[in-house]
């Protein structure tokens, strides 16, 4: 089944597709056994950050890693943040990535131009869209901005929240599908992302909330599969609203990626141990955050 099928699916389940991000490369082996051993659904992913400042090493080796532990029915490949401006804010070769990730095998993409003007994201992102669509896949976009990945220091969350600073605009949001005919769209809504500087990397990230009454909005706006970026440390109740309201993809990277170096650096870089912690704590967030346990079969 093929990774927009899946989507829309689970989207008329009310149910949501978590995506793990991988920033190491042995997190891959254990997070797909999870999955699969939850009989559950859900996306590895790997973001140009994760081998860029992290140790992923590249978007083909996450993809060769993948074709050794996929569980068909079970797992799928995404390509996570393809910035056009990076968090450095430098301009990216995203047009060379997205063509390495295709022919890769990623079975689907994403093009962040969300720290652009919108009409120039609206460009990009339509031009992104039309060569994943070439090559089968759905083409996952951003509007707003979630903050985090910036090396500069955030505002207070309560101040983010309470301005509703960066949230994407719904007229704006309206428009921006309708021109770059994305599939997917990653929403800011009260959401951060796992902060990346390394003065910040370990720290625990503030417990966000989300605007559900903005999400429910936007979908019926929209009727397109809406995403949550930054899903680690938001607050439960708010997940599980946010999902019935519209989010159809959450991604998980702080809680995970934090377990595996936490545990590294316990066991004294027994990667085994490390490997097993990352498992447990998948297996969990599927079965006791989002109630996914035997979600394949649900969308077969």
């Amino acid at each position: 089944m093929k990774a927009q099928e899946i989507m829309q699916k689970a989207r008329n389940l009310g149910k949501c597709i978590p995506a793990f991000n991988v920033p190491h490369l042995p997190m891959v082996r254990p997070i797909a056994g999870a999955i699969a051993d939850e009989n559950s659904t859900a996306m590895i992913q790997i973001a140009r950050v994760e081998w860029e400042k992290f140790q992923a090493r590249s978007l083909e080796h996450i993809a060769e890693e993948y074709e050794k532990y996929k569980v068909s029915g079970h797992t799928l490949l995404h390509l996570d943040h393809i910035p056009v401006v990076d968090e450095d804010y430098r301009r990216v070769d995203y047009e060379k990535l997205l063509e390495r990730a295709l022919k890769a095998g990623y079975e689907s993409v994403m093009i962040d131009g969300s720290r652009l003007p919108l009409e120039e994201n609206i460009r990009v992102t339509a031009e992104a869209a039309a060569m994943a669509h070439e090559a089968g896949v759905p083409c996952e976009a951003e509007l707003g901005a979630v903050m985090g990945h910036e090396k500069e220091k955030m505002p207070p969350y309560e101040e983010i929240f309470s301005r509703k600073m960066g949230f994407t605009k719904l007229e704006e949001a309206k428009r921006f599908v309708l021109e770059s005919r994305c599939d997917w769209l990653s929403v800011a809504v009260g959401n951060i992302h796992g902060q990346i500087a390394e003065a910040v990397r370990n720290q625990k990230k503030p417990e966000a909330r989300l605007d559900v009454g903005h999400i429910g909005a936007i979908y019926q706006a929209l009727g397109i599969p809406l995403v949550l970026h930054g899903g680690s440390g938001i607050r439960h109740s708010c997940v599980l609203e946010a999902v019935r309201a519209g989010i159809t993809k959450i991604n998980v990277g702080t809680e995970i990626r934090q377990t595996y170096e936490f545990a590294l650096k316990e066991s004294g870089n027994d990667i085994s141990y490390a490997q097993e912690q990352v498992y447990r704590k998948v297996r969990a967030y599927i079965s006791g955050y989002l109630y996914n346990t035997g979600l394949a079969d649900d969308l077969k």
